[in-house]
């Protein structure tokens, strides 16, 4: 039987996209994944990440990842439907990974219902095991976040090339929002690649609208 991982990675970044990943493996090739050291990709360095992604890869069955844009985020959050989106992202990645059991990180306060958003745009439902931080706890959903990490990583990159110092992405990060400010107070503008219905961005463009009309 195959079973399902599926993690998320720039859920809460203010600049770059949200990654869904998924993998499903052979019931008896999950304690490989263990020997091999995989766990949950934020408690791993980056070198170890990058050297378990091709050997997860190797070890599953399918993968699929899935890359949603900050623009698409924008529109979600602003119907206060973003934990919808990740739900609707996540049952794309089911069904390209044929895993008859899945076990998913679960953003929603409420396990089940989001278990039942996910259900909701399958066609055809494994069972499904919706657990908060389901990254720490089953080695298949931390397989599936390294590999949403990676992704991730490697669109910053994109950016960063272009546009250099822009710290990891993250609100918290001083870089990323000194990078932030300084372009809306340049461009009277918020950058394409970055969330503006994020608060901080959003106070940002309130403010810059309000200098505008005096």
């Amino acid at each position: 039987m195959l079973v399902g991982g599926v993690d998320e990675a720039g859920r809460g970044s203010i600049i770059g996209p949200l990654v869904v990943a998924g993998v499903s493996v052979r019931e008896s090739k999950i304690a490989k994944l263990k020997e091999m050291g995989v766990k949950d990709s934020k408690l791993l360095t980056a070198q170890a990440r990058e050297r378990l992604y091709g050997e997860i890869i190797s070890l599953s069955e399918h993968h699929h990842i899935h890359v949603i844009k900050s623009t698409e985020v924008d529109a979600n959050v602003l119907l206060k439907g973003l934990n919808r989106l990740e739900a609707k992202a996540m049952a794309h990645v089911i069904s390209h990974i044929n895993a008859k059991e899945v076990f998913v990180d679960c953003c929603d306060t409420n396990t089940g219902r989001y278990r039942d958003y996910i259900a909701s745009h399958l066609e055809t439902v494994p069972t499904i095991h919706s657990l908060h931080h389901a990254d720490r706890i089953n080695v298949v959903v931390s397989a599936a976040s390294i590999l949403a990490k990676i992704t991730r990583d490697a669109e910053i990159k994109k950016i960063r090339k272009r546009h250099r110092d822009i710290g990891s992405g993250y609100p918290s990060d001083e870089r990323t929002m000194l990078f932030i400010k300084d372009w809306v107070g340049r461009k009277k503008c918020p950058p394409a690649f970055a969330r503006k219905s994020w608060k901080p961005l959003r106070l940002m463009l309130e403010e810059l609208e309000q200098r505008t009309l005096i």
